[in-house]
């Protein structure tokens, strides 16, 4: 998932020019003409989910070729470059010859303008879906988040794949998720033929910022009264191996990737060392919503929500297909405290190092807490509230 230019950047002949001197109909030709899997399309190729994606299934004997598309070059010269913006409609020329198409050109940057977001969201999507259903792909594959089932205190722990969803848009990014997921529910529908399978990650680690990520940067765990977390985590590297099954057509459908069973909040207390600050629900989520509203915090109030009650998810989709995850969420955990050593955000803010060591002492949290209601009242004495 790439976090692309505000604006088109203009087509550049030379960066479009497939490698090592293939034709412009190198799509459909073989890196080893043995091979007689798909030509599989990734979006969203140079970075993050998609770059180790590339990576893989290049690497694969059972793919026949590798599209890589993207608004600059990655890092693997086994798979043919595209140059472009997802929501340019010449996708669909660039995308001639191929079997599937793995769409992960996403924004889901927390610091991005949310309509800017939303726009290059969604819009993205269309264009991919319509221009694979132009270009005769027969399969799409979008990656969202378990996220869009919804954090409500009466889930079931699991959840099943085919449970409703029920989520809002109040969180962030999750309302562009539930509108790609509807795109992609509509596509079959609009165009006969095509078929689109959905891979939804349960919290996802490796390289990633997210709310949900950052939580784990404060130096208290904040824990609403009365709420009943519980944490399951999705390496990038078992998403990745998910998506390489998706686009092998290995499985179809909608489903759920993420560690086998999950973990309760007073485990993840002892697993990180982290002790807990509890609040009352109104004092937590208020306080969200006005950080957020005067812009102290780039987190919505919804995404407290996620830190509050289940929304694990169980895998049998991909467990039927011979699927496994190789991380556990012990071992993902571990990961991610490693990873955010250092770091030191509150109510999703990141603070400088000035402000982190303020933060970093026993009571650091009620500190930071406090200079944020002061900054809240400052606002609202600025604004004349």
């Amino acid at each position: 998932m790439s976090s692309p230019d505000p604006q088109f950047r203009a087509m550049n002949d030379d960066e479009d020019r497939p490698e090592h001197g293939d034709s412009a109909q190198g799509v459909r030709q073989s890196r080893n003409p043995a091979v007689r899997g798909p030509v599989i399309a990734v979006t969203g190729a140079a970075s993050g989910v998609g770059a180790a994606l590339v990576s893989r299934l290049a690497a694969s004997d059972e793919v026949k070729q590798v599209v890589a598309i993207d608004e600059r070059r990655g890092d693997c010269a086994a798979a043919q470059w595209h140059i472009l913006d997802v929501r340019d409609p010449a996708i669909a020329e660039r995308l001639r010859g191929a079997d599937v198409v793995v769409h992960l050109a996403l924004d889901l940057d927390l610091e991005t303008d949310p309509a800017a977001r939303t726009a290059y969201n969604v819009r993205g999507t269309q264009t991919v879906l319509t221009a694979a259903a132009a270009a005769g792909v027969h399969r799409v594959v979008l990656c969202t988040s378990a996220m869009v089932y919804g954090a409500l205190p009466d889930n079931d722990i699991p959840l099943s794949e085919d449970s409703e969803l029920r989520a809002t848009a109040e969180a962030t990014g999750v309302g562009d998720l539930l509108e790609i997921e509807r795109l992609g529910r509509r596509a079959p529908r609009a165009h006969p033929g095509l078929n689109v399978t959905v891979i939804r990650p349960a919290v996802l680690v490796g390289g990633t910022d997210t709310a949900l990520t950052r939580y784990f940067e404060s130096p208290r765990l904040l824990v609403v009264a009365g709420s009943r977390p519980t944490w399951q985590f999705c390496h990038v590297e078992d998403l990745v191996s998910a998506l390489e099954y998706a686009a092998l057509e290995k499985v179809e459908g909608e489903l759920a990737v993420g560690c086998e069973g999950w973990l309760e909040q007073e485990e993840v207390e002892e697993l990180s060392g982290i002790r807990r600050m509890e609040l009352p629900s109104a004092v937590a989520l208020g306080a969200a919503a006005r950080l957020h509203r005067i812009g102290l915090t780039p987190s919505p109030a919804g995404d407290l929500a996620y830190t509050m009650h289940p929304w694990v998810v169980s895998v049998s989709g991909l467990h039927a297909a011979g699927w496994r995850p190789r991380w556990t969420n012990e071992e993902v955990l571990a990961e991610l405290l490693q990873e955010v050593s250092g770091r030191h955000t509150v109510a999703g803010r990141r603070l400088g190092r000035r402000d982190a060591a303020t933060a970093a002492g026993a009571a650091g949290a009620t500190v930071a807490l406090l200079g944020a209601a002061a900054a809240v009242r400052l606002a609202r004495k600025r604004r004349g509230i």
